[in-house]
């Protein structure tokens, strides 16, 4: 039987960055291009990875990561396969949250909003762009679907390899690209005390974005 785990003294405080209402533009994608950029350049690990929170048709709370590959015309854009969970899920539910979390910089964003798919040229001009092994990998995977070993797998993608040597790989028309438009997007920048900077926007009816300063 597994140990308890009493975690209650690993502690930090947060103090290298601080976040004020003059920091803040008026477009809150003015803010996400920012600190996707920081975080870029310093290196942090995986810069662009971000949580996608789904809901199950019993209204279960679903979480996976994937990586941000876009933001475009105020949408956060990723790809991945509508047949997987978080497909299905996506099918059946277009509400879903965004995280990004940055340990380096103490920093988070969070976002809720609507989730709708891209085109087909969209999707099809990004796959293009992917690396061949990638491209095989998309086509025989039937993501998030029990298989019965690795080596399952491996001979699927060997066979497809071979399948497309000297060819393009045409984009299975069960993958392709999402688009999340925000609803609120919250700015989270650590501080002392557990005296945190958190800001949200939050889009009017107008279109425009209310700014609040949040409790921490």
């Amino acid at each position: 039987m597994a140990k308890d785990l009493h975690l209650e003294n690993i502690r930090r405080e947060y103090s290298s960055l601080s976040l004020s209402r003059w920091d803040l533009p008026q477009d809150p994608f003015e803010l996400v291009e920012k600190w996707l950029n920081q975080a870029i350049e310093t290196q942090v690990n995986e810069p662009t990875a971000m949580l996608v929170g789904t809901a199950t048709p019993e209204g279960r709370p679903s979480i996976r990561t994937v990586l941000l590959k876009e933001v475009l015309d105020g949408q956060f854009v990723f790809y991945s396969n509508y047949e997987s969970r978080k497909g299905r899920q996506i099918a059946a539910n277009p509400h879903v949250a965004l995280t990004f979390l940055w340990h380096e910089l103490e920093r988070q964003i969070h976002v809720e909003g609507q989730i709708h798919r891209l085109s087909p040229e969209e999707s099809d001009a990004y796959f293009a762009m992917r690396p061949y092994k990638s491209r095989v990998g998309a086509r025989i995977s039937p993501q998030s679907q029990p298989i019965p070993s690795r080596e399952y797998i491996m001979m699927r993608f060997a066979a497809e390899s071979l399948r497309f040597v000297g060819q393009t790989v045409p984009r299975p028309e069960n993958w392709g690209g999402w688009a999340v438009v925000p609803e609120r997007i919250e700015f989270w920048q650590g501080r002392d005390s557990r005296l945190h900077d958190r800001f949200l926007y939050e889009r009017k009816e107008d279109g425009s974005w209310g700014i609040h300063r949040l409790a921490p």
